[in-house]
């Protein structure tokens, strides 16, 4: 059986690939063809799921701020519009002849957004710490707790008292850090951020609360801590191995009855109004039109609340048995068409940009890029490993630089050591359009993603920028792509550092030679 998961979810995740689509489209079409070969979803499948979606929320925690949770877009955009979601969904279900009570839950499960699509395409991005992402992240959370708050109106959870305890998990963070700095670097380190992500989530479980809320609660104890990245990269593999069958569980549901798929055509129609609605309501709390229309993507598709809610629902017998496949095919569908449109939408939003620019507020963003470099010769651009190694280094030779990130708590760092650095999003049009750079002999850009290097490169260019662009290259094939956009130089920091330390070493020994 688990090889038929595993072969099935290879074989079209592969295909969805060739084909430019992300590999998630095709576990989901993994899952369908499962179910169309009379398999069936296994409370193993369900656990290792269930696992994904918890060390998921888990790696969310561990880049979390609080402040992100208070701001305005947050909880003003974020619950207006679930307010104004479910008030269009349930009111659509009236007009399809069902009840109040079922309305209420039809319309409160479709106003949510899904967390596990939104986060992973941000992290695969490279964008969870921009600004439009940690909106998106705030405005899940803030789903989260209202889930929470729905969930035991519905009789389905009830928290109890020591719920509340919840929120002193942080206070946990000299503990499980000192715990973590204890753990090394290897499997331990996996196992430790494995028991915590779980510990949490059954803390949760216990009190009456949602089991993601407490792996999320519980990494956000160890947030800002200096290894909580490499503990996120310790968990990467398990958690995206893990992920696959969440996918496969939905497309598992199976299709519903040919009688409801005109149903399901008009809930996805809800769709792009409640994109309409996120980006309307963006724009109103102040944020530029790029920040609201790459957020509005983030968000939209159905979560897999609707999938909880609808299945308590008919466990209750409040809704008929189909609905259960009913709302698992319009979770899918809206998961299929929002990964490629996610994927696509740095490039989506500066071909509409003229027309969106139009709904855009007069007057101060909190999401205004940077224009000035107060007399800097050099920029890096990502304040990484590489790029504070290349600050470091350039400032010993009397150089004048100064560093941008997307990253608060990575510019925290480098100005608490006294380095120049500035908040800045490398994928954002407007940064490099109004960016002063006519003073600046070079720019180096050592972020890990290429369509943000592509981005940088390019947009240099087209100003025409006549000093250096050097660019970190991961992988051999990004090297003809870089060099064609107009890369001066393209370092490669893996294979290169090889060669610097036979370099030295070569150095070394010939200095010994010298010597005896």
């Amino acid at each position: 059986m688990e090889v038929l998961w595993v072969g099935a979810a290879y074989a079209l995740g592969l295909l969805a690939s060739r084909f430019g689509l992300p590999p998630l489209v095709g576990y989901l079409g993994a899952g369908f063809v499962l179910r169309g070969l009379g398999q069936h979803s296994e409370p193993v499948l369900n656990q290792i799921a269930d696992i994904g979606v918890l060390l998921l929320l888990f790696t969310v925690g561990l880049k979390l701020r609080w402040q992100n949770l208070v701001q305005s877009q947050v909880i003003g955009g974020g619950g207006l519009h679930f307010v104004l979601a479910s008030l269009l969904a349930g009111g659509l279900a009236l007009l399809l002849g069902l009840n109040s009570t079922q309305a209420l839950y039809i319309g409160a499960g479709l106003a949510f957004s899904s967390t596990v699509l939104a986060v992973k395409l941000l992290e695969d991005r490279r964008e969870l710490s921009t600004f439009h992402g940690r909106v998106t992240v705030g405005i899940l959370v803030l789903q989260d707790l209202i889930a929470v708050a729905l969930l035991a109106y519905a009789g389905v959870k009830q928290p109890t008292l020591w719920a509340l305890g919840l929120l002193a998990l942080p206070l946990l963070r000299p503990l499980v850090t000192w715990v973590l700095e204890k753990s090394g670097h290897d499997e331990l380190l996996l196992l430790y951020g494995l028991g915590l992500a779980l510990g949490g989530a059954e803390l949760a479980r216990v009190v009456g609360v949602s089991p993601e809320l407490g792996a999320l609660l519980m990494g956000a104890a160890l947030a800002g801590h200096a290894q909580t990245s490499e503990l996120s990269r310790t968990l990467w593999g398990l958690k995206e191995a893990f992920l696959v069958a969440f996918f496969l569980q939905i497309g598992l549901l199976g299709l519903p009855a040919l009688s409801q798929i005109p149903l399901a055509v008009g809930l996805l129609l809800l769709l792009p109004v409640q994109t309409l609605m996120f980006f309307g309501l963006f724009t109103q709390f102040g944020l530029r039109s790029r920040t609201a229309f790459v957020t509005s993507i983030a968000l939209t598709s159905y979560s897999e609340f609707a999938l909880i809610t609808t299945a308590a629902a008919i466990e209750a017998g409040i809704l008929p048995e189909g609905w259960g496949a009913l709302m698992g095919l319009l979770v899918a569908v809206s998961l299929a068409l929002g990964a490629p449109l996610n994927r696509g939408v740095h490039g989506l939003y500066d071909r509409l940009e003229p027309f969106l620019l139009r709904f855009e507020r007069k007057g101060f963003h909190p999401d205004a890029e940077p224009t000035r470099l107060d007399g800097a010769e050099w920029l890096i651009v990502g304040m990484g490993r590489t790029g504070g190694a290349a600050y470091k280094m350039l400032e010993r030779q009397g150089q004048r630089v100064v560093g941008l990130d997307a990253d608060p708590d990575k510019l925290e760092r480098h100005t608490s050591k006294g380095r120049r650095g500035v908040y800045g999003d490398s994928e954002d049009s407007e940064l490099w359009e109004q960016l002063e750079i006519g003073g600046l002999k070079g720019v180096l850009l050592t972020m890990p993603d290429l369509e943000a290097k592509l981005r940088g490169v390019q947009a240099l260019k087209a100003r025409g920028f006549r000093g250096i662009i050097a660019v970190t290259s991961y992988h051999r094939e990004e090297d003809p792509v870089l060099e064609r956009a107009g890369a001066t130089l393209i370092f490669q920091p893996f294979a290169e550092a090889g060669e610097r330390l036979a370099e030295r070493a070569l150095g070394l020994g010939l200095e010994t030679e010298k010597v005896s």
